[in-house]
């Protein structure tokens, strides 16, 4: 498999997951919402990722990748409310245009990146990785661990803060 497939078959299964999984007035927050991005993550690591870089600028990117990743995952969080159903009083999101745009760009930019890498700049980002001793497979897993990260911050923040609202209230009925 080419890397350029790799990273299209990543970006498309992050952007259908997320997106299926988030959009909407109000979505339950259940085990499952929860545990697939993490069984996803799970699954592409061993498939997609041979073996990290762990030194020079090639690490670096890995985690340039890594600090991308948290930062466009904290801003999605910022756009997701979490908060108790009044009608259930189970935990729930709310996620609309600007959530979904954000994973829109980032994940449309991650592929015209890869797309670009191997059909638009190929003879630059080759003389950019030999000036920088920097390996195509560090650039790639970078992409990936920023798409994972990105997912793994929407999660685990998903979660915590569905655990962290107030218990419900329940309501008496009033006799008059």
């Amino acid at each position: 498999m080419t890397p350029l497939t790799e990273a299209l078959i990543i970006n498309a299964a992050v952007l259908i997951s997320v997106l299926e999984g988030d959009l909407g007035p109000h979505c339950k927050i259940g085990k499952f919402r929860i545990l697939r991005p993490l069984l996803t993550i799970a699954v592409v690591i061993p498939i997609f990722i041979d073996s990290p870089v762990t030194h020079g600028n090639g690490l670096l990117v890995e985690l340039a990748g890594l600090a991308a990743g948290l930062f466009c995952g904290l801003i999605a969080i910022a756009l997701m409310r979490v908060y108790r159903s009044p009608r259930t009083g189970r935990p729930v999101s709310a996620a609309g245009l600007p959530y979904a745009m954000l994973w829109i760009v980032v994940v449309g930019a991650r592929t015209a990146f890869s797309i670009g890498a191997e059909r638009w700049f190929p003879a630059q980002l080759d003389q950019w990785c030999l000036a920088h001793q920097v390996t195509g497979a560090a650039i790639t897993d970078g992409l990936i661990f920023m798409a994972l990260t990105m997912v793994l911050v929407r999660t685990v923040s998903l979660g915590t803060r569905a655990r962290r609202l107030p218990a419900a209230s329940v309501q008496t009925p009033v006799t008059v």
